[in-house]
């Protein structure tokens, strides 16, 4: 097993396709963290705040662990997030963690 870096990028005005498959992305990666395979998951607000409101968000960043690069990519294809549309790049990289040890 290796970490992965999975980067989405919204494609604009997503915020409404977001929520409409919200609950579908953050049930895989619950599972995720249940396998004990999840370091990080959250999105992008879209302006400098907590709560970005209607601004809405920019993408979404996870770290989780995969066998392959192959199956890291394969499983970020998968997300409600890519078939509905939300995102309009996915960039999936191998991570190595140095701090915190």
């Amino acid at each position: 097993m290796m970490l992965y870096v999975i980067n989405g990028e919204d494609v604009p005005g997503s915020l409404e396709k977001r929520m409409t498959v919200r609950f579908e992305h953050l049930k895989r990666i619950q599972k995720l963290q249940e396998e004990g395979r999840l370091i990080l998951a959250g999105p992008y607000p879209a302006i400098d705040s907590q709560d970005p409101g209607t601004a809405g968000f920019s993408g979404s960043l996870i770290i989780a662990e995969f066998d392959s690069l192959q199956a890291a990519q394969s499983w970020a294809d998968a997300d409600p997030y890519v078939i509905s549309g939300v995102y309009n790049k996915v960039t999936v990289k191998p991570f190595k963690k140095v701090l915190p040890a």
